[in-house]
């Protein structure tokens, strides 16, 4: 589990080298700590003076504390706009805000780490590979995840439309309505 958190902020650290504006921003709080809660991924970091990330163990409290949904892996392959908001982070404000920005805007340019590696046309090549073979995995798991909606509700019924689980409710007001309003009428009788 060590070696996966290395690697982890070894990544990070390569992301942040490559945006000045991240590493700015971050060394202005050298030395503050921040746990990353992923379920069974526990993650204690701190912010070295250079701006980026030192694994650190579990020394102390916090200053922050990043708490990742369950379905943070779904979220990241489904709905990548709402994926910062389901992040609820904890404690120091302006770490947190600081965090937050860096996280949200940092991006990997993955073709310019590729051509140093085989050259400009091809990493260009293979990351639009790349790209369009993503987006086809993203169509095909909207389409499956669709499929199975609609064999649950429509087909098996397993699972109930909410315009029809409303429309019930109606219903059942109505039954209500009506009979405490015949037994009134027997009441008068």
């Amino acid at each position: 589990m060590d070696t996966i958190k290395q690697l982890g902020v070894r990544g990070l650290n390569h992301l942040l080298r490559s945006e000045n504006w991240a590493v700015e921003r971050l060394s202005r709080h050298a030395g503050r700590r921040l746990r990353i809660d992923a379920g069974l991924l526990d993650i204690c970091l701190s912010i070295n003076a250079q701006g980026l990330f030192d694994l650190n163990g579990h020394q102390g409290e916090p200053d922050v504390t990043l708490t990742l949904p369950s379905d943070i892996l779904v979220r990241a392959l489904f709905d990548r706009s709402k994926l910062f908001s389901s992040v609820k982070l904890g404690g120091s404000v302006d770490v947190a805000e600081t965090l937050a920005f860096v996280f949200r805007n940092l991006k990997w340019d993955a073709e310019a780490d590729l051509a140093a590696v085989i050259g400009d046309i091809p990493a260009h090549r293979l990351v639009k590979i790349g790209r369009s073979l993503a987006d086809s995995l993203q169509v095909a798991a909207r389409n499956t995840a669709e499929n199975i909606r609609e064999y649950a509700v429509e087909e098996s019924a397993m699972l109930v439309v909410p315009a029809d689980m409303a429309s019930f409710g109606e219903a059942v007001n109505r039954l209500r309505d009506d009979v405490a309003r015949l037994e009134k009428r027997l009441v008068k009788l």
